[in-house]
């Protein structure tokens, strides 16, 4: 029995580890071939460790031992002739491409680098949603579908600062998953005539090395000088309605390969909230 992506190809960046290697293997499990990228190595201003080479290779691991075949790139997503250059092998390998993520992100939380971190999450969370976007679409064809990875911090009122200035990397990190959202939605319209799909899904706290970070800790946590995680897991259920910590990376996979299967061949344009309910604190029905 063939599974929901049987025979198609893959274009995921930030692959390695989280999210990426969850929608990969997810994917591969469906039946579908992989094209992985990530950058494995550290962004300086990000206050977290960042994947390494052998976080790529287990990715391929555990793709083929589902069966199915994947090619890997270490590429920054920052650099879109490094993407250009992954694509253009991986589709000489696997003769097509018929589906993107764009998963690859950073969130240089109360960063000491200040204004670079605002330029580092600008870059990579939203610049790097374009580059992959557009290296892939000279590919895409009829039945395509373009899926980023968005933030249930998309939609929290950001009206008020309280101190403007002071973590440019976590605004930083809100203003670029907003714009992705924008741009998915005008893309969404311009690639609709030919018949390519281009959807969103917002994830709310993610049980992954981004979250279960020391600087995360303390966001969450701000009235404690050095946070744990036990410290910090009492608080992270304020972020949703349903009364949970964070979701798994395979709630979001799951969501990831329903809008890259032809289940959904005809849902484009949607921002989809695998949010536990973050959406539901802070905003009434809008008809």
């Amino acid at each position: 029995m063939g599974g929901r992506v049987e025979g198609k190809v893959a274009f995921i960046t930030g692959a390695a580890r989280g999210q990426g290697r969850s929608h990969a293997v997810r994917l591969a499990e469906e039946g579908a071939d992989i094209i992985a990228v990530d950058l494995c190595r550290d962004i300086e201003t990000n206050t977290y460790a960042l994947s390494r080479p052998e976080d790529l290779d287990e990715t391929a691991r555990l793709v083929e031992k589902t069966g199915r075949r994947i090619v890997t790139h270490q590429a920054d997503v920052r650099q879109r002739a490094q993407l250009e250059d992954a694509l253009k092998a991986g589709v000489a390998e696997f003769g097509g491409l018929d589906i993107v993520v764009a998963q690859a992100g950073i969130a240089p939380m109360l960063s000491p680098e200040h204004v670079q971190a605002w330029i580092d999450v600008l870059d990579v969370n939203l610049i790097g949603v374009l580059n992959a976007v557009h290296a892939a679409l000279p590919y895409l064809k009829a039945g395509g579908s373009v899926i980023a990875t968005g933030s249930a911090a998309a939609f929290l009122p950001n009206d008020q600062v309280a101190e403007p200035g002071a973590d440019p990397g976590g605004q930083g990190y809100m203003v670029a998953k907003t714009g992705l959202a924008a741009y998915m939605h005008e893309l969404a319209r311009a690639l609709s005539p030919k018949m390519i799909r281009a959807n969103v899904v917002h994830p709310t706290n993610v049980n992954t090395a981004m979250l279960q970070s020391d600087a995360m800790y303390r966001v969450f946590r701000p009235d404690l000088e050095n946070p744990t995680k036990d410290d910090a897991v009492v608080a992270f259920p304020a972020q949703q309605a349903m009364p949970i910590p964070w979701v798994e990376t395979v709630d979001i996979s799951n969501a990831i390969v329903y809008l890259a299967s032809d289940e959904s061949r005809y849902v484009t344009g949607l921002q989809l909230r695998v949010d536990g309910g973050s959406y539901l604190k802070s905003y009434a029905y809008h008809p």
